[in-house]
């Protein structure tokens, strides 16, 4: 049975919905809105603007004048989050498996990111190429070939022997934990909630906008949806700027290696953000970004070539057995990894606050910026083919540049190559792991283009990101207004790196935790306005009286005709319609759809040709 809906004829049903719904259109037969056929009217939003941007800079000042009392305060807070509500992001994260396949596997997962007719704007290869681009960075060379090796040396409490061949298998099922399902399933939540509202309700493209089913439009539109987008914002910024950080710690023991000088002082990682924020803000204001679009595509298939060549160079065999043994492994411990918590003790607590409470808390802050990003390339898709590509396929792709880099790197330590004794950092890792395989001489430069150019594409699109969401929702933000919040980032990037003393990665766990765990709140509740939001959608409503129709007729047959009875569309009796039961006409229903003009005031419009009654014409649309 199709879901798309038959167009009334002509003086036909329609006509008896004249006073009852907007526009006279049931609101079962409403093909979608998509945002940029609204009438918005786009500036900054001073409120969110301001309250943030006094935040944020007060912050970077403190952090520059008195790192020692950042620190202080940071450990301080942090060590009370991480026992008192690290539960909070466990379950959050736990939460954004469950809703997504509710989501993508139930009837739900029918309904379209678009209009009924929409079809996808790109390739489905190129759809996955981009949402991989999207959520690795950096992180895959930091801590693709050092977790491994860190958890195979040292593996999480209460699970097996280091150094053994059950520490190997667990090494990857612990890495794949915080880099699979569970990252991918929260960015898929976000996007996927941010798509269905701008594209197929015609909200305004703010993390607010998802909220108007739970709280109304008055409350989203006021104090109430300015706190949660300020709340993204931050966590935006912050969650981004614990990737520059990172960038830098990594960009600086490049540099260590390529000119021999000594170990990058935290005045060195400063320098390195200088001059990678200089290449940012001309990309910015220059107007070259295709230009690092196009460099940043040539970056993920350097990216893919590099797990590649290590695969082939590196321990093919033993690569090729543990992709499989890994991933088996990882599905059967998942449940056991989600349920380490406090009750499991101090040592769990330490493990998990090093380890999968950043990587929880990062992958939270970071939602904002991919779910946005994600969104923006999903139009199209039908709710149920975007779960299931969203979150199985990023997950496959680093599931195999884990096991390639990590079981190498492991394999090193076997055989006791300097470097890989586990008291190393990430970044000399992933350095000294190339050094030891063929053209060791040439790939350091490679690995510096790559690191860079991440650097600063990251840095670029998060900032148009937030833009976005400190204009009102405005998909073209003032530039200005994007440089500004892309210094705002690398000035919180050099104080994670100032408040973590010689321990920098210190710095950027803690305050990178602090930062999500609000936010971690606000995906809570965006689940529940989602779910609610999709179980009033058009096609669902159409699905629900198809079910009711149907079982209706096939009662009313039997008990009228026996077995020869067949099914026809015709008006029925009172109280025996599809809809009887169902109050279309509730606010819950018709209210979204709607349209107005740039004020808010109500305007009547034409579904079918598409012209509104005061006569505006989309300029976008014309000749």
């Amino acid at each position: 049975m199709s879901d798309k809906p038959s167009q009334p004829p002509q003086g036909g049903s329609r006509q008896t919905t004249v006073g009852i719904y907007p526009h006279d259109m049931h609101p079962g037969l409403v093909p979608g809105i998509p945002v940029e056929e609204q009438r918005n009217r786009f500036a900054v939003d001073k409120i969110i603007f301001s309250v943030t941007a006094v935040l944020i800079v007060s912050f970077i000042i403190w952090g520059v004048w008195r790192p020692d009392q950042v620190s202080e305060a940071a450990s301080t807070g942090f060590s009370w989050a991480i026992t008192n509500a690290g539960w909070l992001l466990n379950f959050t994260m736990i939460m954004a498996i469950a809703v997504m396949a509710y989501v993508g596997f139930s009837k739900l997962g029918r309904i379209k990111l678009g209009k009924d007719d929409e079809e996808p704007e790109f390739r489905r290869f190129s759809w996955v190429a981009m949402m991989f681009g999207a959520g690795i960075g950096v992180g895959l060379f930091f801590y693709g070939p050092s977790e491994p090796l860190s958890h195979y040396i040292t593996p999480p409490p209460h699970t097996v022997d280091g150094n053994s061949v059950e520490a190997l298998h667990q090494a990857m099922a612990q890495s794949h934990f915080h880099w699979g399902l569970s990252p991918w399933a929260a960015y898929a939540l976000v996007g996927a909630a941010i798509a269905y509202s701008s594209y197929r309700r015609g909200r305004v493209t703010l993390i607010s906008s998802i909220f108007k089913p739970l709280f109304g439009s008055r409350d989203t539109d006021g104090p109430l949806g300015k706190l949660i987008d300020i709340l993204a914002l931050i966590a935006t910024l912050f969650g981004t700027a614990a990737t520059l950080g990172v960038s830098a710690v990594q960009i600086g023991q490049g540099v260590e290696i390529v000119s021999g000088a000594g170990p990058a002082t935290n005045t060195t990682l400063v320098i390195i953000i200088a001059v990678l924020g200089i290449g940012f803000i001309f990309s910015a204001v220059s107007g070259v970004s295709r230009g690092v679009r196009y460099l940043s595509n040539i970056n993920i298939s350097l990216t893919l070539a590099l797990v590649v060549f290590v695969f082939v160079v590196g321990p093919t065999l033993l690569l090729l057995n543990l992709l499989p043994s890994g991933i088996l492994m990882y599905i059967n411990e998942l449940l056991p990894m989600m349920a380490k918590s406090l009750s499991w003790g101090d040592e769990t607590i330490e493990f998990q606050s090093y380890w999968t409470a950043f990587y929880w808390a990062w992958w939270i802050a970071w939602t904002p910026f991919v779910g946005m990003f994600v969104a923006r390339i999903s139009r199209g898709r039908t709710l149920r083919e975007f779960t299931v590509v969203t979150v199985f396929a990023p997950t496959l792709i680093l599931i195999l540049a884990f096991t390639v880099f990590g079981g190498t790197a492991i394999t090193f330590h076997q055989q006791g190559v300097e470097g890989f004794d586990g008291s190393e950092g990430g970044e000399a890792v992933l350095f000294a792991m190339f050094q030891n395989l063929p053209l060791g001489q040439i790939t350091p430069f490679i690995l510096l283009f790559v690191l860079a150019v991440f650097f600063i594409t990251s840095a670029d699109s998060a900032s148009v990101v937030m833009g976005t969401m400190s204009s009102k929702g405005n998909p073209t933000p003032n530039k200005l207004l994007v440089v500004f919040w892309g210094l705002c980032m690398m000035g919180i990037a050099i104080v994670m790196l100032l408040t973590g003393g010689e321990d920098v990665l210190s710095g950027l766990q803690n305050l990178t935790i602090l930062s999500a765990l609000p936010f971690s709140v606000v995906l809570l509740v965006m689940m529940v306005a989602f779910v609610k939001d999709l179980r009033s959608d058009p096609m669902f409503i159409r699905r629900t009286y198809a079910q009711t129709a149907v079982a209706n007729a096939v009662i009313r047959g039997l008990e009228e005709h026996g077995d020869d009875f067949e099914l026809t569309v015709r008006s029925a009796e009172e109280g025996r319609g599809a809809g009887a039961d169902f109050d279309s006409t509730s606010e819950r229903y018709t209210e979204w759809y709607q349209r107005t003009d740039e004020d808010g005031d109500n305007v009547d419009y034409d579904f079918d040709t598409g012209k509104w009654a005061d006569g505006y014409e989309d300029e976008s649309k014309k000749d």
